[in-house]
């Protein structure tokens, strides 16, 4: 399973040679205000062997997104979620800060939410921190809407989620 480019977005899997990309996205600054620690090379390490897996055992996971010119965009994808117990797949996605602001996010969303349900994915959600405006502003452009609060990753976060349809 691999997204569709989009007008300006082209999606591959997540690779170890990608380690100093994935290293720049995951510790770059959060768009809002948080208590979490900096991201390490070896967090970005973790992040693309946990990556490897999520290919191998789900057929998805998070994508490098670069723009059709080969520049680093960030990642975006499917990963499970564990939410209070239940099950979920959620898209997720990080872009480079000087990538912001640009709507790459939404348009990699879209193609991954739209991947999803052509590979038969009934209910995406996803997992955003209430402090996480411009996240949440991805989340409703896709169509999500608010579904409850749940406590995962140790914090209260908003679940988004949304129905998908075949297309």
């Amino acid at each position: 399973m691999l997204p569709e480019p989009t007008e300006r977005l082209r999606f591959r899997p997540m690779q170890m040679a990608d380690l100093d990309h994935v290293t720049a996205v995951l510790s770059a600054p959060d768009p809002y205000p948080h208590d979490r620690p900096g991201r390490t090379r070896d967090d970005a390490v973790r992040w693309i062997e946990w990556q490897e897996r999520n290919y191998a055992e789900h057929d998805f996971g998070l994508w490098v997104v670069e723009a059709h010119d080969g520049t680093f965009v960030g990642d975006c994808g499917l990963t499970m979620q564990d939410v209070e117990g239940t099950p979920h797949v959620e898209v997720g996605y990080h872009v480079m800060p000087e990538q912001r602001r640009r709507g790459y996010a939404s348009e990699a969303a879209r193609g991954v939410r739209d991947c999803a349900a052509a590979h038969g994915v009934e209910h995406l959600i996803a997992l955003i921190r209430h402090e996480n405006l411009p996240s949440q502003g991805v989340a409703r452009s896709l169509g999500m809407e608010v579904e409850r609060t749940a406590f995962v990753h140790g914090t209260d976060a908003l679940v988004f989620g949304m129905r998908l349809h075949r297309p």
